[in-house]
């Protein structure tokens, strides 16, 4: 009796489970796929300050030989393989952070603006800023690392109208001198140039130079690190007690140029130099645990910076999440 039962129940579930089926794929939607991606901007608390990250936008290099130099193109390749990155395109994230200090919100850098140089993905630092909800007009500062057009691209739209309207510009007075150079225009920066001054001769009368060492916003000190560019300046961001170091673009990329500290960069106006000033300023930041924000690391940017060996290692930072 028992093995009959058994089988009438198996057989009226199968029965069940067949007509479940039948009517599921035709009762029951799917969700469609949405085809979209979140927001670019990621917001965190520094001591008493608020910090906004932005982006501009992901920067793809291509092929790594040339750019990265001064060590074999097989070994560069292999060191982003390993890291799970491509070896044939290298992609550069443009993180922006702005700090409100209740008295002053302070952007840094810009982006490419309208220039399509490294192709269609950059130019979003408005609409990223929209997304925030940070109004352009609202801007009290713009701090520039350095004069190239990544960095200074978003400061003056297409017709020479400044999109931060009511902001003071900060840039090293070495920087300003070099890219306006209008005797430059014949030489193989011309392109760094042409932006350059598109972007900072309409704003000439808005622009402070700070100076190295030197506290020029509250809570916001400039750090020499030259070779990239001849006035390539990082910067030191504090409040109530927590720092971190706005690294612009004293290292471009997390896996090559900290694990391998001296290897070359072509876009560095002085690559031995760069170098120096990246082994110097990264061994500091290392040595006194300070958090950093790069550029051009991996969206959003912030972690910290250890020595590995001969280099560095990149520990990104957990993402805070605010109620």
């Amino acid at each position: 009796m028992t093995l009959d039962v058994s089988r009438r129940s198996l057989l009226a579930l199968g029965a069940g489970l067949g007509a479940s089926a039948l009517l599921g794929s035709s009762a029951i939607a799917r969700a469609p796929k949405l085809g979209t991606q979140t927001p670019y901007w990621h917001r965190f608390v520094l001591g008493d300050a608020e910090v906004t990250v932005v982006s501009d936008g992901p920067l793809p290099l291509g092929d790594p030989s040339g750019t990265f130099t001064g060590v074999p193109k097989e070994e560069v390749k292999k060191m982003l393989a390993d890291n799970f990155l491509s070896p044939d395109n290298v992609v550069l994230e443009q993180n922006s952070p702005i700090v409100n200090t209740g008295d002053k919100l302070i952007l840094f850098d810009t982006g490419m603006g309208s220039s399509k140089m490294f192709g269609a993905t950059t130019g979003r630092q408005q609409k990223s800023m929209m997304e925030a909800g940070i109004k352009p007009e609202d801007i009290d500062a713009v701090v520039c690392s350095h004069a190239h057009i990544d960095h200074i691209g978003g400061i003056v739209d297409d017709g020479g109208k400044p999109l931060f309207p009511n902001a003071q510009i900060y840039i090293s007075q070495s920087d300003f001198d070099f890219w306006t150079d209008e005797g430059k225009m014949g030489s193989a920066a011309k392109d760094f140039v042409v932006h350059a001054r598109k972007n900072l001769l309409p704003v000439r009368d808005r622009i402070v130079f700070f100076k190295d060492g030197q506290e020029f916003l509250p809570g916001v000190q400039a750090i020499a690190a030259p070779g990239h560019t001849v006035g390539h300046t990082i910067f030191m961001v504090s409040s109530a007690g927590k720092s971190f170091a706005f690294l612009g673009d004293l290292s471009h990329h997390s896996v090559l140029l900290l694990e391998r500290p001296r290897m070359e960069f072509s876009y560095d106006t002085d690559p031995k130099q760069a170098a120096e000033s990246r082994v110097k300023l990264l061994t500091m930041l290392a040595a006194n645990k300070t958090p950093v924000m790069s550029y051009h690391f991996a969206w959003p940017g912030y972690g910290h910076v250890a020595k590995a060996g001969e280099g560095f290692h990149y520990y990104p930072e957990p993402m805070q999440m605010t109620l």
